[in-house]
């Protein structure tokens, strides 16, 4: 599950978003198509600027490294993540709650739509490691597999690298939440290993086809504090963004390795 924006609607004031767990929402109502098309039926400047730090971060990270394991925690319908890590990974493990988002990401896999083509030519350009993959739909069919799973039930220790986009805040109003979300992701890799998490900053919450989705609003501030535990190198960047929709102030990138 991700957050980048909403195809109509902001949070309205009757909506009380004060204390709403993970575990309150109806996360299989999730209307992917909506929110692909919304999100990423095209590329956008701040998703690029993102690509721009995660790519180079990964590439510094892991050249001359052996394929390892790759995780993307709560996928939701962006692909983008995965193909980030895909010359740096064996396997890339799309870990997702909502059953609507598995279908879709499970469909999409065998036939991605054009606009992919857009961010796998910001993910490659420039970068010799990306340009050897040929037909980067194929290689990530062929490596791809996606679990239905809950980031709270994810396993300590097993991924060599691991990205998490706008999902840690974008579950749940609730601070602690929040920061046991991060820390789990973290937790998942291996030792040493690179990982890059994205989030909405200030975030209100966001609509999907019409239906209310809580946040936590986080500042970069809150990123560090929920991160810094558990990763060294740690960098904050902040991304400009503001058109989305109301209700937010932003997007952040963090990279890191897992301590």
């Amino acid at each position: 599950m991700n957050e980048p924006g909403s195809e109509s609607g902001s949070a309205s004031a009757d909506i009380d978003v004060s204390l709403v767990r993970n575990s309150d929402v109806d996360w299989d109502s999730f209307d992917s198509d909506a929110y692909f098309s919304y999100n990423y039926g095209e590329l956008r400047p701040d998703d690029a600027q993102i690509i721009q730090v995660v790519a180079n971060h990964f590439q510094a990270s892991l050249r001359g490294s052996a394929l390892g394991q790759a995780i993307d925690v709560g996928a939701g319908v962006n692909l983008y993540p995965a193909m980030v890590m895909l010359p740096y990974a064996a396997s890339v493990t799309l870990v997702e709650r909502a059953f609507t988002n598995c279908d879709w990401l499970t469909t999409e896999l065998k036939g991605p739509r054009p606009s992919w083509g857009q961010f796998w030519k910001a993910v490659s350009s420039g970068r010799a490691a990306y340009q050897l993959i040929q037909k980067p739909a194929d290689v990530l069919q062929d490596r791809t597999t996606v679990v239905r799973g809950n980031i709270f039930d994810l396993k300590p220790g097993l991924y060599d690298l691991g990205t998490m986009f706008f999902v840690a805040e974008s579950i749940t109003t609730r601070t602690d939440e929040f920061r046991r979300a991060a820390r789990l992701f973290v937790n998942s890799l291996k030792p040493g290993a690179p990982f890059a998490a994205a989030f909405m900053r200030d975030s209100s919450g966001y609509f999907v086809a019409g239906k209310h989705f809580p946040a936590c609003s986080v500042s970069d501030a809150d990123v560090e504090r929920a991160l810094a535990p558990f990763a060294r190198n740690l960098n904050i960047v902040m991304v400009e963004s503001n058109d989305l929709r109301d209700g937010y102030g932003g997007m952040m990138v963090a990279t890191g390795r897992k301590k």
